[in-house]
């Protein structure tokens, strides 16, 4: 309404807030203590669908790295085998545990 003052919407939550604190701790739950650096549930690689789509790419390339690792070729000499950077190379390495001879 017109010349009605508006209430001030930080108020409005805050009752909210402590209305919804009170239901909580009114129902018998209680505070829990989480240690310090514990957080949420998560799998090993962030949730983006990007990712876990870049993570099968180069899941599917692994069996041909290890194959030339077990050949004793080295991580550049399989990477330019492969047509792929070294960098590239070294991480798919890196998430399946293969093994390169000689230098990294």
């Amino acid at each position: 309404m017109i010349g009605v003052p508006m209430p001030n919407p930080r108020d409005s939550i805050i009752a909210n807030l402590n209305q919804q604190l009170d239901h909580y701790f009114g129902t018998g739950h209680s505070v829990q203590e989480i240690a310090p650096g514990v957080s949420g549930q998560r799998e090993l690689m962030f949730g983006s669908s990007h990712s876990n789509k870049l993570k099968i790419e180069r899941d599917k390339l692994a069996p041909r790295l290890k194959e030339l690792a077990d050949a004793g070729r080295t991580v550049i000499e399989a990477a330019k085998e492969m047509g792929m950077e070294a960098k590239r190379a070294r991480l798919i390495a890196r998430e399946n545990k293969i093994k390169f001879p000689g230098p990294p």
